[in-house]
């Protein structure tokens, strides 16, 4: 067998394996939520209420992003303490940690001044009350209200120069629709880093009024 074609063999199972390990962690549980109205690849989202996992850290974006990603994960994964509730006469009581399931997207949003927000949503099944509480304190638990939200979704490698084309894109929308923006962009990513960048899910989302 002539070496170019062991190359291609050798290619191609990589692909595929890229492709069915992106897809098995990539289904994960997202954030819910119901589409009011469709243009193409922009989408108007109402989210209900949810509870997150969230830092706020400091410098470039794409640094912010990996810090905050860290901060969290290292929260879901069990540097926790977790609550079991005995009732409401006797106390709770606390054990060593619980690790958190992954959820899907990621997002970061700027806080000014090269501040960055970075949230897990965490799973539906938790409340606040049951939620393992953060052994580091700089990752706060948080009940988010329900919201309505631009998004625009797009595939590819989320890097500056794409999220600011789609963000223009977005804005554009939004303008020509005369809505009105309540905060500052957010930045949603659903894949892991290893997954091919046309199989990536990213987003651009601008809360609105209703």
């Amino acid at each position: 067998m002539k070496k170019t074609t062991i190359l291609w063999i050798v290619a191609g199972v990589v692909v595929a394996g890229a492709i069915a390990w992106g897809a098995i962690v990539s289904n994960v549980e997202q954030a819910k939520y119901d589409v009011a109205e469709t243009y193409g690849v922009i989408e108007i989202r109402d989210y209900p209420p949810h509870i997150v996992a969230e830092v706020t850290v400091s410098g470039k974006r794409k640094n912010a992003i990996n810090q905050g990603f860290r901060l969290v994960g290292d929260y879901i994964f069990g540097n926790n303490t977790a609550v079991i509730q005995k009732g409401i006469a006797a106390p709770d009581i606390r054990k060593a940690s619980e690790k958190i399931a992954m959820t899907a997207p990621v997002t970061q949003q700027s806080e000014g001044q090269e501040k960055w927000r970075v949230r897990f949503i965490m799973p539906a099944s938790y409340s606040l009350a049951t939620l393992p509480k953060p052994n580091n304190p700089a990752v706060t638990l948080r009940e988010v209200a329900s919201k309505r939200y631009a998004v625009i979704r797009f595939s590819g490698i989320a890097n500056e120069e794409n999220i600011r084309k789609r963000t223009e894109e977005l804005n554009a929308f939004i303008d020509k629709k005369k809505l009105t923006t309540i905060s500052s962009p957010t930045f949603a990513f659903y894949n892991p880093p290893w997954t091919l960048p046309f199989l990536r899910r990213n987003e651009v989302m601008e809360e609105i009024e209703k």
